[in-house]
C-alpha cells in the first residue's frame, strides 16, 4: 500500500479561496501564498508575487513552481513574476484522461496566461521541457513577448545524448522504475542538484511528494518519452523559431548536464539567436535554477533594464 495520507492546508491569496494544497511545503524555502485558475472543473496552481513588468518561470520534469523559488524571491520586489504548475504537477490537479503531451500543456499554459491572466506583455523564462512548451506559447505569440531567458533546454529534434537518453527512458523497464518508485522526482532529480540541495530534507521532499502515488507519476513518465515522440511537433516549433529572433534572449548553461547543454547544443542556441549574451556556468547542472538562481536574477535584471 502507498502512502496517500499527506498533510493538505489552504494558504490562498484569495483568503475565500478554500482550495487545497495537496501537500506541505516548508514555508522558508517556499514563503509565496497560492493562485488557482479554474478550468473545465480542475485547479491549476500558480504562483503570482510583485509588480511590474511579468515574468514568466515555466517549469519542466520533474519539478514543479518550487524549482523557481529563489528568482521569485529575488524579484518579486521589482517585477511581477509568475510561477505555474503544469496539470498533474505540483500543487495542480490532474484532468481527467490527460495524456500529459507537450501539446496539452501548452494548452493549458496558454488559457492560464491569455486567458484568465490576460497577460499583454511578459518576459518568458524556459528549462527542460519549458523549453519546448513555453517558447510554443512564446512563437504563437510573438508581439507579447518581450524578452526570452534560455537555459539547458532544445526546441528541436532530440539527437546524441538526449535521443539516447529518451529511448532508454522509454524501455518497459524503466518506465515501470519511474512509476513505481518515483525514479525521477527521487532518484534522478537528488543526483542531478547541486550537493547543498539535495542534502536538505526541505528540498528533495517538495520535490518528491509532488507525486505520492503510481497514478500520479504519469506525467514524469510520458515527458522523457515525448523527447523522441513529438518530434514533428518539435520541428514545426523549430521552424517557428525565428519569430523571436528580434527578442532579447539571454541563454544560460549548466555544464555538467552534458545531455541538455552539450556543445552541439549550446552552439545550435547561439546560431539561432547570435546576439544573446551567455552566461556559462561550470558549477551548475541541469537544473540550473535550483544550482544558479543568481544567473537567472543577473539576466531578468539586464533585461528589464533594456526595456526601461
Amino acid at each position: 500500500m502507498e502512502n496517500n495520507m499527506q498533510s493538505q492546508e489552504v494558504y490562498n491569496k484569495d483568503v475565500t479561496n478554500k482550495k487545497q494544497r495537496p501537500f506541505i511545503v516548508d514555508k522558508e524555502e517556499y514563503p509565496f501564498k497560492s493562485n488557482w485558475f479554474e478550468k473545465d472543473g480542475i485547479s491549476m496552481h500558480y504562483i503570482d508575487e510583485g509588480e511590474g513588468i511579468p515574468i514568466v518561470l515555466t517549469h519542466g520534469n520533474p519539478d514543479w513552481s518550487f524549482l523557481n523559488r529563489n528568482i521569485i524571491k529575488a524579484l518579486s520586489g521589482e517585477a511581477r513574476v509568475i510561477a505555474y504548475d503544469l496539470p498533474g504537477f505540483g500543487f495542480s490537479d490532474t484532468p481527467e484522461n490527460y495524456g500529459f503531451t507537450p501539446q496539452e500543456h501548452v494548452e493549458w499554459i496558454s488559457s492560464l496566461l491569455f486567458e484568465h491572466l490576460k497577460l499583454d506583455k511578459f518576459i518568458i523564462v524556459v528549462q527542460d521541457w519549458g523549453g519546448p512548451t513555453g517558447l510554443s506559447v512564446a512563437t504563437s505569440n510573438p508581439d507579447k513577448v518581450l524578452g526570452v531567458v534560455i537555459s539547458n533546454t532544445w526546441a528541436w529534434k532530440a539527437e546524441g545524448k538526449m535521443f539516447d537518453f529518451s529511448m532508454y527512458m522509454r524501455t518497459p523497464e524503466m518506465q515501470a522504475k519511474i512509476i513505481d518508485e518515483n525514479f525521477f522526482a527521487t532518484t534522478l532529480m537528488q543526483s542531478s542538484i547541486n550537493t547543498k540541495s539535495s542534502s536538505n530534507k526541505a528540498i528533495t521532499d517538495a520535490y518528491a511528494m509532488a507525486f505520492p502515488t503510481k497514478e500520479s507519476r504519469k506525467g514524469t513518465a510520458v515527458f522523457p518519452a515525448q523527447i523522441t515522440l513529438a518530434v514533428d511537433w518539435l520541428e514545426d516549433l523549430e521552424g517557428n523559431l525565428n519569430t523571436l529572433q528580434k527578442k532579447q534572449v539571454e541563454l544560460i548553461f549548466g555544464l555538467k548536464d552534458e545531455a541538455v547543454a552539450s556543445q552541439n547544443i549550446q552552439d545550435k542556441w547561439r546560431s539561432i539567436f547570435p546576439k544573446a549574451p551567455v552566461q556559462l556556468l561550470p558549477e551548475a547542472g541541469h537544473f540550473t535554477q535550483e544550482d544558479s538562481p543568481e544567473s537567472f536574477v543577473f539576466s531578468l535584471r539586464r533585461m528589464m533594464k533594456n526595456l526601461e
